[in-house]
């Protein structure tokens, strides 16, 4: 993988205590709970940091030396949420609208449902 892409996502997130879910765009209702290492990939796929700087950070977070398998498991979350579509990579900083900048909890839902439809993120 090439680390120095920047990861950004495509879907709406919220937080709940210390998890991270996924909103279904289509009915808000509708929440995916992520693995811990699923939901920091996404809470921080803001278009502004490349791989490399989230392998930075996530090795950063151990005392002492990080696991040798570090980059491994960082390349099977971001292949799985790649293949989800959940995150995108580019090879440029991407700016996202606040419907995907914000957790839901800090906005309009019924707003950026409307948002989203209307630039084509979703279909109604």
């Amino acid at each position: 993988m090439d680390k120095s892409q920047y990861f950004y996502r495509t879907v709406l997130f919220t937080r709940k205590q210390s998890q991270t879910l996924l909103l279904d765009a289509n009915d808000l209702k509708t929440t995916t709970e992520l693995e811990p290492w699923l939901g920091t990939a996404i809470s921080l796929a803001d278009g502004m940091h490349t791989v490399q700087q989230f392998v930075d950070y996530m090795a950063s977070q151990y005392v002492g030396t990080p696991p040798e398998d570090l980059e491994k498991t960082i390349d099977s979350v971001f292949e799985r949420l790649i293949e989800k579509e959940a995150i995108k990579l580019s090879p440029m900083p991407v700016g996202l609208p606040d419907y995907l900048a914000l957790p839901a909890e800090e906005q309009d839902l019924q707003e950026a449902k409307k948002q989203m439809l209307k630039d084509g993120y979703i279909k109604q």
